[in-house]
């Protein structure tokens, strides 16, 4: 089956494991996987109903003019708008982390 000089060159590994294929039995042609947004994946975080939430912005310093109703707005969590929702299904096409 084999010739004397292909046995030679396998490490004795494959000679001793049945279960290792020489070669692939996976088809050629799969489609690439798709990349995530990186700036995407750091700020937005997917929830339940398929909508996306993030933190607010300018919260973390200059705050002394600020009045602390306007800080106490910023501590809360933004979510997308149904336009942004589309537009990170495409950035995130496998959901944040």
């Amino acid at each position: 089956m084999f010739s004397s000089t292909l046995i030679s060159r396998l490490s004795s590994s494959a000679l001793l494991l049945p279960t290792q294929r020489l070669f692939s039995t996976s088809s050629v042609s799969q489609f690439p996987k798709l990349k995530s947004h990186s700036g995407a994946k750091k700020r937005w975080r997917s929830i339940a109903n398929g909508a996306f939430k993030r933190a607010q912005a300018c919260h973390s310093h200059m705050n002394v003019h600020k009045s602390p109703a306007r800080k106490n707005r910023l501590g809360n969590t933004a979510y997308s708008s149904p336009t942004q929702t589309s537009r990170l299904n495409k950035m995130l096409p496998y959901g944040s982390p």
